[in-house]
This record gives C-alpha cells, sequence and structure tokens, in this order.
C-alpha cells in the first residue's frame, strides 16, 4: 500500500470520528459553545432600538462607508446588499433595514488586520431605507439608502409556489383538473 495513501486513510479516519462524536452530540466545537449572539437586537423594531442594543448611541453620518444595493429590487425575497467601510480599525458591520418587522437584518464582527467588507441578501417586506452601521474604534457611523421593492418577500413565496406547479389557493384539492386539461399550464 502507497505510504501516502496510508496517511490519507489514518488522518482521514480521526476526522471522521470526530464529526461523528460532534455530531452525536458528544464534543461540542468551540463556536457552538460560545454561540455569543445578540438575541434582543435581531428582535428590535426599530432602527433606534437596534443602534442601543448593539451598543451604540447616536450614529455619525459617514462618507467612508459604502453602501452598495439596488435602487430597486424586483424581489424583496433576495436583495444584495455589500458594505465596505473606509474607516480605521473597523470593528463590526450592521446592516438594518427599516420597514422590516425585525429591523436587524444582518451583523458581522470584522477581525482586526481584515477587510472590512460584508456582501450578503436581505429580505425586505417593503420599500424601505436600508441602513449600513459600522462601529470603528469604539463610535458609531452610519450609511442609508432607499431601495424600493417592486415584489416584496411575503408575495414572492407565493409567485414561486405557483410558477414551480404547486396548487394555489384556486385549484380544486384532488388533482389538477381546471378547464379540462390536466396540466395546468397548457393544453
Amino acid at each position: 500500500m502507497n505510504q501516502e495513501r496510508r496517511e490519507a486513510l489514518k488522518n482521514g479516519g480521526g476526522f471522521t470520528i470526530m464529526a461523528l462524536a460532534v455530531a452525536a452530540g458528544l464534543v461540542k466545537p468551540a463556536w457552538a459553545q460560545t454561540a455569543d449572539w445578540n438575541r434582543l437586537a435581531f428582535e428590535t423594531k426599530s432602527v433606534a432600538d437596534a443602534v442601543k442594543a448593539l451598543g451604540g448611541a447616536a450614529p455619525v453620518e459617514s462618507k467612508e462607508i459604502e453602501l452598495q444595493a439596488p435602487d430597486i429590487a424586483e424581489n424583496g425575497a433576495v436583495v444584495p446588499v455589500a458594505v465596505n467601510s473606509k474607516l480605521a480599525k473597523t470593528q463590526s458591520i450592521a446592516v438594518l433595514v427599516e420597514k422590516n418587522p425585525n429591523t436587524l437584518a444582518a451583523a458581522f464582527d470584522i477581525p482586526p488586520g481584515t477587510d472590512p467588507f460584508i456582501s450578503t441578501r436581505v429580505k425586505m417586506a417593503q420599500t424601505s431605507n436600508v441602513v449600513a452601521l459600522v462601529k470603528a474604534d469604539g463610535k458609531y457611523y452610519f450609511a442609508s439608502k432607499e431601495i424600493k421593492v417592486t415584489l416584496a418577500a411575503a408575495a414572492a413565496r407565493r409567485f414561486r409556489k405557483r410558477d414551480h406547479g404547486r396548487p394555489d389557493e384556486n385549484s380544486r384539492q384532488h388533482g389538477w383538473r381546471q378547464g379540462g386539461s390536466e396540466n395546468p399550464h397548457g393544453p
């Protein structure tokens, strides 16, 4: 047997045993033990409450924060948002959606020495201001942008169900047959 193959099997076997132990709950990874997230911040209903829950007081508007997002979002279920901070000593970046039921959409810690850039997708219930909140050198800064939503997240879910051939509220319970056709999308 090839020596490299033996080493790979030996190392892989140990990894497999560790993965099984984690899956069985016998061993908890360090990140799971310190799952220290700010539940209260994610349950806030306004931008001011979210800033307060994140530890900020009165954030200052900054041109050093680039908030990249579309002016018009076709689908509120997946709105791409990117934030780039040019502020020195950036510690965290949060994305808030003003008119969402829960204002805080995402929060990221930025380790020292890393590029203070995040990119994510957020759900938007309706047209709203999106706020990038940046903590840098212990102070809070923000940038905001209004994003118009043409199809809200809940409507997108209903639309997607209809387009994927699933029955909607108007179809019969026992089958697809409507108007003499077996297929709801045509003859």
